[in-house]
C-alpha cells in the first residue's frame, strides 16, 4: 500500500473511531464499518441519515446506529454475497451442461466409428486392413477413456464447488436471521418460524408454547449507566436463554429489550418450569462494569406465557403472550404468568371489553 493510501485510509479510520467515541457506541465491527464508510462518503443516502442523527442525537445512538447498519450494511453485503453465488451457481451450470454436451459428443462419435467398424466387420477384410480397422478402434477406445476420465474430473470439480456454494448459503442465511448485537435469532427469523411451529401444531396435532420476555426497568438501567452496559444485558440476557433453549426450541430477539422463545411439543407447566429456571439463572447473574470490576447489581425478567389453541394465528398467539407478560410486570414483575393465570386473564377480559 502506497503511504498516500495509507494515510488516506488511517483517516478515515480516526474518524470513524471518533464519532463511535462521541455517540458512546462501541466499536464492534458493524458500527466501525458503519462510521469507515459514512467517513469515505461513498454512501450519499448513508450519510443523509446520520447526519441528521448527528445533529439530534436519539434516545439510543446504539439501536440507531444498529438499525442502520442493519439498513445500508448488513443487508447490502448479504444480497451482494447472494448475488455472488448465484453468479457462481451459474457458472457451474454452464460447465455442467458444456461436460454433458461434451460426453454426448465423445459418445456419438465413438457409437459412430462402432457401427462402422461392425459394418466392415461384414465383410471380406485382408489381414492388413484388419489391422488398421482395429488399431483404429483401440486408438478410439483410449482416447474415449481419457475424454471420461477428463469429465469425471470436471464433474468432481463442480460437485466441490457446489458443496462450498452451498455452505456459502448457508452463512448468509444464518447472518440475515441473527441479530448482530446479541447473536440469537433475531425478529426476522422468529417470523418464519412461529409460523413453521404453528403449521406442525395443526398437522400433527401438538402442543406448541409461545412465551414473551421483557427486562425489568431496562429503560432506566440503560440510562443510568449507559448503552454499553445495556448492550452487555441483552447479550447477558441472550446468552441465558440460548443455554436454556435446546433443539426444536428457538430463542429470538423480538425488538429492544424483548425476547420470545418457540416451545413446540410443551404443554403450560413444561414452559413455565423452563421459564422459572431462566428466570431465576438472570437474576443470578451480577453485572459488572469491565473496566472498573463495579457492580452494578441484579438484573431481572417478566415472561408471559401463551399456549396455542385451535383457530389460532401467529397474532393470536403472540397477544396472548403479551397480555401475560402485561400482567407479570403490572403484578411486580421478575415472575412468569401464563395466560391461564388469573391475573393474565382479567387482562385478556378487558381487552376483549
Amino acid at each position: 500500500m502506497a503511504e498516500s493510501e495509507f494515510e488516506r485510509v488511517m483517516k478515515y479510520s480516526n474518524v470513524a473511531m471518533d464519532y463511535l467515541r462521541r455517540g458512546e457506541i462501541p466499536p464492534y465491527p458493524q458500527f466501525y464499518e458503519l462510521f469507515y464508510t459514512y467517513a469515505t462518503g461513498v454512501n450519499a443516502p448513508l450519510n443523509e441519515r446520520l447526519n441528521a442523527l448527528l445533529l439530534s442525537p436519539p434516545a439510543s445512538f446504539v439501536d440507531a446506529a444498529e438499525d442502520l447498519y442493519n439498513e445500508f450494511m448488513r443487508s447490502k453485503s448479504a444480497d451482494e454475497r447472494i448475488a455472488a453465488v448465484s453468479k457462481r451457481i451459474s457458472k457451474n451450470i454452464e460447465n455442467v451442461n458444456s461436460v454433458i454436451e461434451q460426453a454426448s459428443t465423445n459418445a456419438t462419435s465413438y457409437s459412430g466409428s462402432l457401427a462402422e467398424a461392425e459394418t466392415k466387420f461384414g465383410t471380406d477384410l485382408d489381414p492388413e486392413a484388419l489391422r488398421a480397422m482395429t488399431a483404429e478402434l483401440i486408438r478410439q477406445t483410449h482416447q474415449m477413456r481419457e475424454a471420461n476420465a477428463e469429465l469425471e474430473t470436471k464433474l468432481d470439480a463442480s460437485r466441490a464447488d457446489i458443496e462450498m456454494l452451498k455452505r456459502d448459503l448457508d452463512d448468509v442465511q444464518r447472518e440475515t436471521m441473527t441479530d448482530a448485537l446479541t447473536k440469537i435469532s433475531n425478529r426476522k427469523c422468529f417470523d418464519m418460524e412461529i409460523e413453521r411451529a404453528i403449521e406442525d401444531a395443526v398437522e400433527f396435532k401438538h402442543s406448541l408454547a409461545l412465551v414473551m420476555i421483557d427486562i425489568d426497568h431496562f429503560k432506566k438501567f440503560n440510562d443510568t449507566y449507559g448503552h454499553q452496559i445495556g448492550d452487555q444485558v441483552l447479550r447477558l440476557v441472550a446468552m441465558t436463554l440460548r443455554a436454556h433453549t435446546k433443539g426444536q426450541d428457538l430463542a429470538a430477539r423480538y425488538g429492544g429489550e424483548e425476547f420470545v422463545i418457540i416451545l413446540p411439543d410443551t404443554n403450560v407447566d413444561g414452559a413455565h418450569a423452563l421459564c422459572e429456571k431462566i428466570r431465576k439463572a438472570v437474576q443470578a447473574k451480577e453485572l459488572l462494569r469491565k473496566s472498573t470490576n463495579e457492580k452494578l447489581g441484579r438484573i431481572t425478567a417478566s415472561f408471559g406465557i401463551s399456549i396455542f389453541r385451535d383457530g389460532d394465528n401467529s397474532t393470536s398467539l403472540i397477544e396472548r403472550a403479551d397480555k401475560a407478560l402485561y400482567a407479570a410486570k403490572e403484578n411486580g414483575r421478575n415472575q412468569v404468568i401464563s395466560e391461564f393465570d388469573k391475573l393474565a386473564k382479567v387482562k385478556l377480559m378487558e381487552v376483549a371489553a
